[in-house]
């Protein structure tokens, strides 16, 4: 049974088949004018560009396509670089559980002049907004909170942080590579002006994404461009679009806003049955479930540790102990440590993830493994 739905989740049907028809039946560059071909593919790109934008209420042409929320959130956060010098606001507040995707470009402007204020959150994963608030500078560039966290499925409060920004002039941006298409009203809050998508994060295919630069005014973010050669995307993100990609970009996204009801129904049904499983091993699930995800779990069992866990559930389920993107080089989890968590619930936290695609699970079969551990 695959569990790890946040490492990257299934392909819906739907954009399957849209995928593997411009795969093998359509052909044109969506740059080329000067034939139909080109004039199908570009208008598949609009038409997508619209999917994606509606989401979040935005405007077809705020969207611009990357790789994937990755690449996105390098462009929002590196690209606003060139601003800050030039009006010398050199300040930026993120929180201490941002994925590393945040993280290291953040580390990047750091070693080059730039002041980091790393917000932790309380004991539920939550970063409160009123330390975001009094982290606030006159110099602050840039404010970066992530949507929900990949590791606890904590969702941030995004309204109260736009909220405490609304008299101060920077930037704020999300990376909503979690909770795009799943928590679909905080995403719409105007004050946001920069939000970074995965498309592989809902149920998608690998390898595309967006930046929503949304206008405040009528002024787009100043983001510069981080890469160059050819111009697409308004000069932002170089290189041939995938149509291909793009078109399963936007299906996905269409079907997150069209399904989302039917999808978190599902999704908390899963979770109920998941938590009357496991209840009786004591677990400690790490992030308050009225402020969670419905489709992730975090949590430890006293005196096991996660592998262990991950070892005895092999045949069984596939789940993780942290994000996909450090699993290679094993380290404490930064997230669950920043949470202020004792040693042994961080190294013995195992993330559990599904989806409204996940078939009944046999929970019980899973808490009962567990149990043999201890």
């Amino acid at each position: 049974m695959y569990l790890d739905c946040n490492a990257t989740a299934p392909i819906e049907p739907a954009v399957r088949d849209s995928v593997t028809r411009w795969i093998t039946d359509e052909l044109g560059n969506a740059g080329s004018r000067t034939h139909e071909y080109g004039l199908r593919a570009k208008r598949a790109v609009q038409e997508a560009r619209w999917q994606v934008a509606a989401v979040v209420d935005a405007e077809a042409d705020e969207v611009v396509f990357t790789s994937g929320a990755t690449e996105s959130n390098n462009l929002a956060i590196l690209g606003l670089a060139a601003h800050g010098e030039q009006t010398d606001r050199r300040h930026i507040v993120s929180t201490a559980i941002e994925h590393k995707a945040v993280l290291e470009p953040l580390e990047a402007l750091e070693a080059k002049g730039f002041s980091i204020t790393l917000v932790r959150p309380d004991k539920t994963g939550s970063v409160p907004a009123a330390a975001i608030k009094d982290a606030l500078r006159p110099d602050t560039l840039l404010v970066s909170v992530m949507h929900a966290n990949n590791e606890t499925g904590a969702i941030q409060p995004l309204g109260e942080i736009a909220d405490a920004l609304a008299e101060h002039d920077a930037y704020f941006h999300v990376d909503a590579a979690q909770g795009y298409g799943k928590d679909l009203a905080p995403l719409r809050n105007k004050r946001i002006d920069l939000i970074s998508v995965s498309g592989h994060k809902i149920y998608g295919p690998l390898g595309i994404g967006g930046l929503v630069l949304r206008r405040r005014g009528f002024k787009r973010p100043p983001v510069k461009p981080i890469m160059f050669g050819g111009g697409q995307e308004r000069g932002l993100r170089p290189g041939t679009l995938p149509v291909s990609l793009i078109v399963g970009l936007g299906v996905a996204a269409a079907s997150a806003l069209k399904d989302n009801d039917a999808r978190l129904t599902r999704c908390r049904e899963l979770r109920r049955h998941a938590v009357a499983a496991m209840e009786p091993l004591d677990i400690q699930i790490h992030a308050a479930p009225e402020s969670t995800l419905s489709h992730v779990m975090n949590f430890s069992v006293p005196g096991v540790d996660s592998e262990a866990v991950m070892v005895a559930l092999k045949d069984i389920a596939a789940v993780s102990n942290g994000s996909a993107c450090t699993s290679q080089n094993y380290k404490p989890s930064h997230v669950l440590e920043a949470m202020g968590l004792p040693p042994a619930a961080v190294s013995g936290a195992i993330r559990v993830s599904w989806s409204h695609l996940t078939p009944d699970v046999d929970w019980e079969l899973l808490a009962a493994r567990i149990a043999g551990l201890r």
